[in-house]
């Protein structure tokens, strides 16, 4: 886990305001937090879902290991959280960190997309599925593929920034948010801002996630059981 120095940052399309779907920008203030440092593998999921009966996930044999794990849904990411006492980041505890604490960066680690090759695996890598974690260089905070590599689920439910909860049975709805982008996506959909929402119960093969915890939330703990 990688430690995140709280702080107010706006939140949304702060590049070009012209993403309806991540506005309108509004302030958010986060508390301190920790965040995985790599999404998780198939190595981590693997040991998880054996100590817990639960199946494997497909590889679609390309391997295991070090490769970020997909083939799970929203429910299954969130309980390889909680069984670490972590849970699934806020979606703007994400956008903060892949921002490297809030900053103006339109991609994870950079700014120009003629250099996101260098931190991400995407559609222009040319390859079709997961890649190991941490292939590629990380952002200022030294977090891995935050663009890039797999899509990560975040607790969010979807909804638009300028909707409130009540306008929603959001429980029932069951669309969450996933963050990031992927070796399947163009470049615009690694951007560090960018939505997309999906089903809790499907599993995607280029979708995975990482974990979190607040510095309260550990604190209240008393114990971290770390893996990263």
């Amino acid at each position: 886990m990688v430690f995140v120095k709280g702080g107010t940052f706006i939140m949304g399309d702060v590049i070009d305001s012209t993403n309806d779907d991540a506005l309108p920008l509004h302030e958010v203030t986060l508390d301190n937090f920790y965040i995985g440092k790599y999404e998780v593998t198939y190595k981590q999921y693997d040991d998880f879902a054996l100590a817990t009966n639960r199946a494997l996930p497909n590889d679609r044999n390309y391997g295991r290991e070090k490769r970020a794990v997909v083939y799970v849904n929203w429910y299954d990411a969130r309980a390889f959280c909680n069984y670490w006492d972590w849970r699934l980041p806020t979606e703007a505890e994400w956008e903060y960190a892949a921002r490297s604490g809030g900053k103006l960066t339109p991609y994870s680690g950079t700014n120009t997309p003629d250099s996101l090759e260098l931190y991400a695996v995407t559609s222009n890598s040319d390859i079709n599925f997961s890649y190991p974690v941490g292939s590629k260089k990380p952002n200022e905070l030294g977090l891995y593929d935050m663009s890039g590599n797999v899509l990560e689920y975040v607790g969010s439910f979807y909804q638009h920034y300028s909707a409130p909860d009540s306008l929603y049975d959001l429980e029932n709805r069951g669309v969450r948010i996933i963050r990031g982008g992927s070796f399947e996506e163009e470049i615009e959909v690694n951007r560090t801002y960018w939505r997309v929402g999906t089903y809790d119960l499907m599993v995607h093969n280029d979708v995975g996630f990482r974990c979190a915890i607040t510095q309260e939330e550990l604190n209240n703990s008393g114990f971290l059981k770390g893996m990263f």
